[in-house]
């Protein structure tokens, strides 16, 4: 069958283009990031050479409409996508659907001239994207952000400071939610800003846990020009451009801590496999084979949880919002969990960062904060919950 959800069974089978589609992005994976992944984290170095590569693949536009250079895919494939890649690196595919999401908000939401202005510099990656919306003094209370673009002449001039941005000082554009009216999401705009635009500069490198690989930096306006033509769908239009971002933003970010979970699992196998202890080797121990068993039962269950909402995301459901909250709050939890139990499992080697399960671990953590905090999906959740009563 189609991969869709059996209402009988709620197992997924992949059909041959969608195997394709994972087998061709577990080979660049393989080929051009595993291999390289623990020097990008250990030297804090952003890679734009390969992450240009996968334009051509087309990984610049997943799910971007094809007259811009956008592949068409739905989001079970972009799912598939971003989980074979973060089994080489959660950092690195975490980039490519931040990377996707602000591309996705151009192909929904900009006009004809927009979307052929940006669209194919971006599906091809010759530009690589960041989205701008998280400030100082808001977070989880995104409505209340505070940087402001006040019309003047063509231009709309910006001031104010967005923080925790991915690829800031490395991307080439940048999508930012700015205030244009009063306070609250009414008020709130979208407006792409390139690069060069007079007044944009950026924050130091920030030192973090994770996510050595990508840059994380500051985005500071000070009267910053941009073209009001790069304003998106109009004034008061961006919190709504935003959280549209999100619902898929939160599947690509699980999916990222899918793949990673499953590279630490597979870790942990192999180790075990080799590793002796008291006259045998550690996986025959029971509560070691225990706590492998828990482990691979905890990430079907989230892949397939994971599938689910993707596939309601494609199919437009009602709740496919909830279900995006629902599906980013359980797989990130519970792949930091299982990269943290791998990690347990290596005793001291598992410390070390030349096996890779410590960086792993350090990257998923994250996950359970960006996109919306596992805390706000539960209020998410809650919400939908409450009123369907």
């Amino acid at each position: 069958m189609d991969a869709a959800v059996d209402a009988s069974t709620n197992q997924f089978e992949l059909n041959e283009e969608q195997r394709a589609i994972q087998e061709m992005a577990q080979a660049f994976a393989a080929d051009r990031v595993a291999p390289n992944a623990l020097d990008w984290d250990r030297r804090k170095h952003f890679p734009a050479d390969v992450i240009r590569e996968t334009g051509p693949l087309g990984l610049g536009g997943i799910y971007i409409r094809d007259d811009v250079g956008g592949s068409a895919l739905g989001r079970l494939d972009a799912v598939l996508i971003f989980e074979a890649l973060s089994h080489a690196d959660p950092a690195f595919s975490s980039f490519i659907s931040i990377h996707n999401m602000v591309a996705s908000m151009i192909d929904r939401f900009g006009n004809d001239e927009q979307r052929q202005r940006f669209l194919p510099k971006l599906t091809s990656m010759e530009w690589l994207a960041s989205y701008c919306l998280t400030e100082p003094g808001s977070g989880s209370d995104a409505a209340a952000l505070k940087t402001r673009a006040v019309k003047s002449g063509g231009d709309y001039v910006l001031n104010g400071t967005k923080q925790f941005i991915s690829g800031a000082g490395d991307s080439d554009v940048y999508a930012v939610m700015v205030r244009t009216g009063a306070d609250g999401p009414k008020g709130i705009s979208t407006v792409v800003v390139p690069k060069d635009a007079p007044g944009l500069s950026f924050g130091a490198n920030e030192h973090k846990m994770g996510w050595h690989m990508q840059s994380t930096r500051q985005v500071i306006f000070e009267d910053c020009k941009v073209p009001a033509e790069n304003l998106l769908s109009g004034e008061g239009a961006g919190f709504g451009i935003a959280m549209a971002g999100l619902d898929g933003g939160r599947l690509n970010i699980a999916a990222c801590s899918l793949g990673g979970a499953q590279s630490a699992l597979d870790k942990a196998l192999s180790y075990t496999a080799e590793r002796k202890a008291f006259g045998s080797k550690i996986n025959q121990f029971q509560a070691l084979q225990f706590r492998l068993a828990d482990m691979e039962t905890e990430l079907q269950a989230a892949r397939i949880f994971l599938y689910a909402a993707a596939s309601k995301l494609d199919r437009k459901a009602p709740d496919a919002g909830k279900w995006s909250a629902m599906a980013k709050r359980f797989v990130t939890d519970t792949g930091f969990n299982v990269a943290n139990d791998a990690l347990q499992l290596l005793g001291g080697y598992g410390y070390l960062h030349d096996y890779g399960i410590e960086k792993l671990v350090r990257d998923l953590r994250v996950h359970q904060i960006l996109e919306g905090t596992n805390e706000i999906m539960r209020v998410i959740i809650a919400r939908a919950l409450v009123g369907r009563q």
